[in-house]
């Protein structure tokens, strides 16, 4: 199939490049390749987060206009989200035929859309590549690893993600460190925030006077210890006086429900998930994250605050000491105590230092990559 041309900013032809995503986090950080890439991008959403909270408003908030394909995999076990995703999208690939596929991150998405291009035989790009928690407990680190392997570029976000790819003998000619996508994605988003005033008023929140939280992996949330010690000490945190703004994952909700614990979240500012501009306004001025995300660990050194991961362990190295801290939900109450006690220094120290992740250039970087090597392919056509 020819592919016919384009108004692409990058000056490629239109759907040759296939990005593919299925959460939150691959929509904010692919968002702006999406957007540079314009109609030379074919969008396909696996669905892998469906509910409207999860994605259509994200998709909304982040910029992206269209979806070209639509899958429905979200809500299946994750050997029959991999599997029927890659599935899916080899047809897709096959049928549609674009030049060069690209993934990010470490979902069940990422991992369908890395086998299915790798099985067609197309050329596969893996933002945000070389990650390593060194945790074989989690799901997302054996994703990341097998996608690493398989992919033909390889964008590292920092130097160290880079050195753990040429320790698992990946060849240095297929890594470019191009920075995160999610300092661009945090700028952009904050550049245009106007209401940040107003969704203080709405919550009767005061600037760098509450916490805000997120919950949602599984060993969190599917551990009725973990989870359940992480709400009492949401708690504890409320009942001294700071605020609690915890936008409910529906995995989370769900859980709670069925430990008749929802009550736990009455104390709470309990929020639906929020549309990504609002989430990044609470953010921006909150005293103190807590959180088990990979990508507010990110955000956060763009915003300069604080944050609190619960969790044994991050693949996000570059941020600890600084603006974060493991803890358990054990430690949890008291650690946010230890630090809202000195949270004015705290905050003035992190505002003067520079996110680890990059100066906000790395779309920029691996548009430019991607644009190079269509090239190489259909040179008649690019």
């Amino acid at each position: 199939m020819k592919l016919s041309p384009s108004s692409s900013p990058v000056g490629l032809p239109r759907s040759s490049v296939m990005v593919v995503f299925g959460t939150r986090p691959e929509i904010v950080k692919l968002a702006p390749l999406v957007r540079r890439l314009g109609d030379a991008a074919y969008v396909v959403h696996t669905g892998q987060h469906y509910d409207h909270g999860m994605s259509r408003a994200f998709l909304q908030s982040c910029g992206i206009g269209r979806v070209d394909l639509q899958l429905h995999v979200g809500g299946l076990p994750r050997a029959a989200q991999i599997g029927r995703g890659a599935e899916q999208i080899a047809e897709a690939v096959t049928r549609f035929e674009p030049k060069y596929v690209v993934v990010q991150g470490d979902t069940n998405a990422t991992f369908a859309a890395a086998l299915a291009a790798n099985a067609v035989g197309v050329r596969l790009g893996h933002v945000e590549a070389g990650l390593r928690a060194n945790d074989r407990r989690m799901p997302e680190e054996h994703n990341r690893v097998m996608v690493d392997h398989i992919a033909d570029d390889l964008f590292a976000a920092t130097e160290a993600n880079r050195a753990n790819l040429l320790a698992e003998g990946i060849a240095d000619e297929r890594i470019l460190v191009t920075g995160n996508p999610v300092v661009e994605a945090v700028r952009s988003q904050r550049a245009a925030a106007q209401a940040d005033g107003d969704e203080l008023v709405r919550l009767g929140l005061y600037p760098s006077r509450y916490v805000l939280a997120t919950l949602h992996r599984q060993e969190n949330v599917d551990d009725p210890e973990n989870l359940l010690a992480t709400l009492h000490a949401f708690n504890r945190i409320a009942a001294s006086g700071w605020p609690v703004v915890f936008p409910v994952h529906p995995r989370t909700r769900a859980v709670l429900t069925s430990l008749e614990a929802t009550h736990l979240l009455d104390a709470l500012i309990a929020e639906d998930p929020l549309p990504y501009e609002r989430f990044l306004a609470l953010a921006a001025h909150a005293a103190v994250l807590v959180s088990d995300s990979g990508g507010i660990q990110e955000e956060a050194t763009v915003l300069g605050r604080p944050v609190l991961v619960v969790r044994d362990s991050t693949e996000r190295p570059e941020a600890l000491g600084t603006f974060t801290k493991l803890v358990t939900p054990q430690t949890l109450a008291a650690e946010t105590a230890a630090l809202l006690a000195s949270v004015e220094r705290t905050l003035e120290r992190l505002d003067a230092l520079p996110s680890p992740f990059g100066d906000g250039k790395a779309t920029e970087r691996i548009a430019e990559h991607i644009r190079v090597a269509v090239t190489e392919i259909t040179p008649e056509e690019a």
